[in-house]
């Protein structure tokens, strides 16, 4: 299952947490688009139970935000902390 996100949402994304609207290097822009996706996902699955290739890049997402999240939490515990407080990740 293909899901295509718009530009227009994707901007917004990157805007809210990267601070510019080209700025989708930055890790807490990258956590935000991440976790967005797999919300949506997640949402799709709940539906259908039987996409196993949908749960396998859901698990894949996971983990690259996991190990994005880690690399973060090294570089400034601080932002680290607001940033999970703000997107609402349990940690």
């Amino acid at each position: 299952m293909a899901v295509y996100y718009s530009p227009e949402k994707v901007a917004e994304i990157v805007q809210q947490y990267g601070g510019d609207a080209k700025n989708t290097g930055n890790v807490e822009a990258q956590v935000a688009l991440l976790t967005y996706r797999i919300e949506c996902l997640s949402k799709h699955l709940q539906t259908n139970k039987k996409d196993h290739a949908t749960r396998r890049a859901l698990l894949h997402m996971v983990g690259q935000r996991k190990r994005l999240l880690s690399y973060y939490m090294r570089k400034d515990i601080y932002k680290y902390r607001a940033l999970i407080e703000k997107l609402g990740l349990r940690k």
